[in-house]
């Protein structure tokens, strides 16, 4: 197999023609063939091939040929050969996604910019675009795809179904419904990679890791929908835990749950746009407090260890890691943002009154001159864990967002692992580069996982 890069034109004539400029014929080893076979995606049609005395690789497409195969624009692409006179022009890469109150300059609504900024990357070496579960046809295996013209705009092309798909749909409840279920189990019968399956709930993490020695090094004690036997048990031991909705998000519902042997119980909670602070003089009084502010669903939620973590003003810190793979397969951190508490609350985010640093900022703060040595040790404990979830998660992972705690000891700890990670930390003015490197990373995934790597230049 090579991979090379190529110049897409198309002509006008309607017969199946595909025209070679003479150095891409050489470099792909076409000589004395009169015919190849040419690919896009789920799509393969066998054209006629001729020679054009033009320097440099451009390869001209007849209105039959790219009618047949769906090409969906000229420009620039990777072109990959696998030596048997077939040629396959892309990869053709979908970012799955839907909309509430689409626009017609904002499809995908408020994610349109993040795909836009994906389809960008991959601008000039492959066909990248944006699609929703209702735009595809199964029965005539294409796609009704958004893709971006040389202005920026959207528009849209019916392509055959892509070489792999990076699935951003943003809805919990949708994602579990049997029409999300079905579609993706459908790519994977047609063989189609799909990455970042579904979201991941709090309690399926720590079942995934219960027996990876290495990954439960590093996490503090959880306990499922735990009785309140168990939550007594847990406060007696380690002073404080938290108590958190398995499938929430931006530290909504979270609890702090601490125990003073002379003092009794202390909650910390966010109520509306307020951090609250309330006493309790025995732990049956503290629980029907949450039980008549959930009822049932605290069936729902998790216990979980308090560990002392490093603090800055009294305000403890925790980071966020946010992981990809890259275009090698390998885990990497691409972005590490220090999260630090708002007085008062029980969570770092910032809707809470946290605010975002560096890690470099917060650890020198917390460790002086050892702030390396302890952040390259999160890394590498970062990485290892994201090994440790992927290698028990049964479905494909490309991304992971992982929160991250250090105590005052420089211990790595866990706890909690994103499957489809958010991205407020690049809005910190010191992370915006690592912000394009994650969407960089994105990319030469969808590469890797399409088989179309490396590349030589135009």
């Amino acid at each position: 197999m090579s991979l090379t890069t190529c110049n897409v034109h198309f002509s006008q004539q309607s017969d199946k023609i595909v025209y070679l400029s003479r150095p891409l014929y050489r470099q792909l080893n076409l000589t004395g063939n009169r015919s190849i076979h040419l690919k896009l995606g789920n799509e393969v049609i066998t054209a006629a091939v001729k020679q054009l005395r033009r320097a440099g690789n451009h390869l001209y497409l007849s209105a039959g040929v790219r009618n047949s195969i769906r090409v969906p624009k000229s420009g620039n692409v990777y072109l990959l050969s696998n030596g048997e006179n077939e040629l396959q022009l892309g990869p053709l890469v979908g970012i799955l996604t839907d909309t509430i109150h689409p626009a017609e300059s904002y499809p995908f609504g408020s994610r349109s910019g993040f795909i836009k900024q994906i389809i960008r990357t991959g601008d000039r070496k492959a066909y990248m675009f944006g699609f929703t579960p209702s735009d595809i046809n199964w029965q005539q295996e294409t796609v009704n795809g958004y893709f971006l013209n040389g202005q920026g705009n959207w528009y849209r092309k019916i392509v055959p179904l892509p070489d792999v798909v990076y699935n951003r749909l943003p809805n919990r409840k949708a994602e579990i419904s049997p029409y999300i279920s079905s579609v993706r189990e459908r790519f994977v019968k047609k063989q189609i990679p799909i990455f970042n399956w579904s979201f991941l709930n709090k309690a399926d993490v720590y079942k995934l890791l219960d027996n990876d020695p290495e990954g439960l090094a590093h996490l503090p004690e959880s306990v499922s929908n735990p009785t309140p036997a168990k939550m007594k048990e847990m406060l007696d031991q380690h002073q404080f835990i938290y108590y958190k909705p398995g499938g929430g998000s931006l530290g909504i519902g979270i609890y702090r749950l601490t125990y003073h042997p002379k003092r009794g119980y202390f909650v910390r909670y966010r109520k509306g746009s307020q951090n609250v602070l309330a006493r309790y003089s025995s732990f049956q009084s503290m629980m029907k407090m949450l039980q008549s502010r959930h009822g049932s669903r605290l069936s729902q939620y998790v216990a979980q260890q308090g560990i002392r973590l490093i603090e800055i003003d009294r305000c403890q810190l925790d980071f966020r890691f946010h992981m990809h793979k890259n275009g090698s397969n390998q885990w990497i951190a691409a972005g590490i943002g220090a999260k630090k508490a708002g007085r008062g609350s029980v969570t770092t985010h910032v809707k809470s009154g946290g605010s975002l640093m560096t890690p470099e900022q917060a650890l020198s703060r917390t460790f002086g001159s050892e702030a390396g040595a302890v952040l390259e040790k999160a890394k590498q404990v970062a990485v290892k864990l994201s090994e440790a979830i992927e290698r028990n998660y049964p479905h494909r992972l490309g991304e992971l967002g992982l929160d991250i705690g250090i105590d005052k000891s420089g211990s790595v700890w866990m706890f909690e692992a994103n499957a489809k990670p958010g991205r407020s930390i690049f809005k910190h003015p010191s992370l915006r580069s690592e912000g394009k490197a994650s969407i960089s990373y994105i990319f030469d995934h969808c590469l890797y996982l399409s088989r179309f790597k490396g590349g030589t230049s135009l």
